[in-house]
């Protein structure tokens, strides 16, 4: 693959596309919004702890692929919002009302869910067991682990259903119907993961209603922004002896920015140096050929020039 390091003055930061619609920044995509239709930009910038940090190679078209591939893998279960993509960075999509709720599964006890459970929190009200060890599976699991949707800047909240229900964040059949897809979602990522030598260790889901009232799922699905993957040769061995998984999804920032920079969501965010936008390019194109099953191969120079001569080509904007 070519080296990424060819790619750091050429990340698509963002757009600001007169004509395309009203405009939403968003953490990662820039989302312009019509009257039938959603345009979908998902830019190369990466958060972390709801802050956004800076700009990682080619984040954007692998986010964009891994995307539409799990789209394709899911379809039968529920409809979801794509129309078309007329770019590796762009995807045309139906409009939906979105739930103010993030629908996560989480099959092992890493990440937030092991910070809080080894502090003596359990704001999902899962009465886990004392015993377990961080990157154990979830016994029972995988678990519907919900939280709030915070703006851009705020934090999301874990909560549990109970509160879901007691916010009136949806009704009891809303929440029921959104739970079993995600779960079913979720069995279906898992399937596809093992079968590329991967575990898919939790992930969230966007959901919404259509038009015709349908639930539908959108924004992204199962990319190495919304989901925890590790690499499934080893695994068992590492946390036996009580080492870190080999990880191929955004949870490298996070680490390197609590253990190597000292932050973990408060305060003024560390920039990016670098050497970790070019491991987690890395990163993020390795899962790009697990998951897809073929190479991957980026060009170097400028992204947006690109993305809007495909707008154009595409009849989207003049």
């Amino acid at each position: 693959m070519i080296d990424p390091k060819q790619q750091l003055p050429h990340t698509l930061q963002g757009t600001a596309y007169e004509g395309l619609g009203a405009l939403y920044k968003g953490k990662v995509r820039d989302v312009y919004r019509q009257p039938d239709r959603l345009i979908l930009i998902t830019s190369d910038r990466v958060s972390a702890f709801d802050h956004v940090l800076g700009t990682i190679p080619w984040k954007g078209e692998i986010l964009n692929a891994i995307a539409l591939d799990g789209f394709e893998k899911t379809r039968d279960l529920a409809p979801n919002h794509l129309i078309s993509a007329p770019d590796p960075n762009v995807v045309v999509a139906k409009p939906a009302r979105a739930y103010a709720v993030e629908m996560v599964v989480r099959g092992y006890i890493t990440g937030s869910l092991w910070r809080d459970y080894s502090a003596g929190r359990d704001p999902y009200a899962l009465g886990l067991p004392s015993t377990l060890k961080k990157d154990d599976a979830l016994p029972g699991g995988p678990f519907f682990t919900p939280s709030t949707k915070a703006a851009q800047g705020a934090h999301d909240e874990p909560i549990s259903r109970k509160d879901v229900l007691t916010r009136g964040l949806m009704t009891p059949n809303e929440l029921d119907e959104a739970e079993g897809l995600a779960l079913a979602l979720f069995r279906r990522g898992t399937e596809v993961a093992a079968e590329r030598g991967l575990i898919l260790v939790d992930t969230k889901y966007e959901l919404g209603r259509d038009d015709q009232d349908r639930l539908m799922v959108i924004d992204e699905i199962h990319t190495p922004d919304s989901s925890r993957y590790w690499i499934a040769d080893g695994s068992a061995d590492r946390r036996a002896r009580g080492e870190a998984q080999r990880m191929l999804d955004k949870e490298n920032l996070r680490e390197w920015l609590m253990n190597e920079r000292g932050f973990s969501g408060h305060g003024v965010p560390p920039p990016l140096d670098d050497d970790i936008r070019v491991r987690l390019a890395l990163f993020y194109a390795e899962l790009y050929e697990r998951l897809l099953g073929r190479p991957f191969r980026p060009t170097v120079g400028p992204v947006e020039p690109r993305v809007r001569a495909n707008l154009v080509r595409a009849g989207l904007m003049a």
